[in-house]
């Protein structure tokens, strides 16, 4: 329209938030316009301030709320606002369940032409305490005012928050990165420098819930480590829960944590952990769930779903440590999985020699091997799949529409991605149902356990 008066920057405006968006905002229409604002919840009146203009979207922060949700409550992290890590702390938990079983149903509903009340979604699995569950930290390491500091990236920014204490994290986790961090203090082992290319980058700590043993790992730009043998026998003496201190080695600039070379530099190269019966030997690169309590609930949906039968052939692709194929899949014929992280394949091979598992476990990405399986006369009755939040790749969908599992599980920790994926699959599989399960409190992460079945 000729006489529509264009929004801008800073412009105030009242709006009625209608649903959390994909990121844990609150979602309202002003002039028929999308606009999204963090803290903000479903049902809320606000008066709303524009900090991002765009053509089809506009992004808001809240001024002013004008009538308050019944489930707003106060955060009880004291840098919650500053963080970004948590989301939804200002929610209470019930809602959070409740909302993330809308954030599902709403990108079913963008992404395909499905039927939604068809589709037997079901109430989101929750936790009885859900606080100090992760058992994984990664904090980028950074000086201000002459101190080390450690924490994560404000979203969208490069200001790093100091996190002495995370509410979401078990506690030794953030003793452990404390003691780190105090250690680099004390020996002087200097923060990483983009110019000079050396320094730490990266704590990674993981914890074992059940055995209590902790892994560190210390991220750098480049092979030097000063003082490496003394760091690791200070730490070590300092925290005896800590049993495995390694050294990761990531040159260059790059979003991800780990480079391609890790060393051992004082106690056991792996961590182990228990989920249920079994015990999961972990090395510092390999992937692993990062709430243990919810795993074993989201594993025995997985291994509800996929109902293996002792003459079952099982395919586990992204199969990591083998965690899922071996939950769903001891008493199946044989478990094959796949994963390109060579590592992951290695503990995999030893979890499934470990339980008398009859498995065979290769490098490589599932479009590879599935194929050639295939080829050799072996097609999986039963494929699970816990892929990242980028969801399957493309050639794997082709894969999987051309081998044709009877039955197939797909585990997702993005529902747009998913619904996106499902959109494919469709067309040779039929949806049983979906069960949405909570593995990130406090966050507006969801993870899912779809049951597919082959169409005859």
């Amino acid at each position: 329209m000729k006489n529509e008066i264009k929004m801008k920057t800073g412009q105030t405006f009242p709006l009625t938030i209608k649903r959390l968006g994909i990121n844990g905002e609150g979602v309202g229409y002003f002039k028929r316009k999308a606009v999204f604002v963090p803290g903000a919840l479903p049902g809320e009146e606000i008066t709303a301030e524009a900090t991002n203009v765009q053509s089809k979207f506009t992004e808001a922060r809240v001024k002013k709320i004008r009538k308050k949700s019944p489930h707003r409550v106060t955060p009880p992290c004291p840098i919650y606002e500053r963080c970004g890590g948590c989301q939804l702390q200002h929610l209470d938990y019930k809602s959070q369940l409740v909302e993330k079983r809308s954030i599902l149903v709403q990108a079913l509903e963008r992404y395909t032409s499905l039927n939604i009340s068809d589709l037997n979604i079901k109430e989101t699995i929750g936790m009885d305490d859900p606080w100090n569950y992760r058992n994984k930290a990664q904090f980028q390491t950074g000086t201000r005012d002459g101190q080390i500091i450690a924490g994560l990236y404000v979203p969208n920014s490069n200001r790093l928050v100091n996190i002495e204490e995370c509410i979401v994290h078990r506690p030794v986790i953030n003793e452990t990165i404390e003691a780190v961090r105090q250690l680099m203090k004390d020996l002087a082992i200097p923060v990483y420098n983009a110019n000079a290319k050396n320094g730490v980058k990266t704590i990674v700590v993981r914890a074992g819930f059940e055995t209590g043993e902790v892994q560190a790992v210390v991220v750098t730009g480049s092979n030097d480590f000063p003082k490496a043998s003394l760091f690791a026998a200070e730490l070590m003496k300092r925290k005896p829960a800590v049993t495995s201190v390694m050294h990761n080695i990531n040159p260059g600039k790059t979003h991800l944590v780990f480079g391609d070379v890790t060393k051992r530099i004082a106690g056991s190269e792996t961590i182990t952990e228990k989920l249920g019966e079994f015990e999961y030997d972990l090395s510092a690169r390999a992937f692993f769930q990062l709430n243990p309590a919810q795993t074993e609930k989201l594993y025995d949906e997985v291994k509800k779903a996929a109902n293996v039968s002792p003459t079952d052939k099982v395919a586990d692709a992204y199969c990591g440590s083998g965690t899922i194929g071996l939950w769903i899949g001891r008493k199946a014929a044989e478990v094959r999985g796949m994963d390109t992280v060579a590592e992951s394949i290695a503990d995999a091979r030893a979890n499934a020699k470990k339980y008398g598992v009859k498995a065979k476990y290769e490098t490589g990405p599932a479009e590879k091997w599935l194929p050639k399986w295939q080829q050799q006369g072996w097609t999986p009755d039963v494929l699970v799949t816990d892929p990242p939040r980028t969801g399957l790749d493309r050639k794997l969908i082709q894969t999987i529409k051309t081998v044709k599992p009877k039955t197939f599980i797909y585990v997702s920790c993005n529902p747009s991605t998913l619904a996106k994926d499902l959109a494919e699959l469709v067309s040779e599989y039929k949806i049983e149902g979906i069960q949405p399960v909570d593995m990130f409190p406090q966050t507006a992460h969801v993870e899912c356990v779809v049951t597919l079945k082959r169409k005859l």
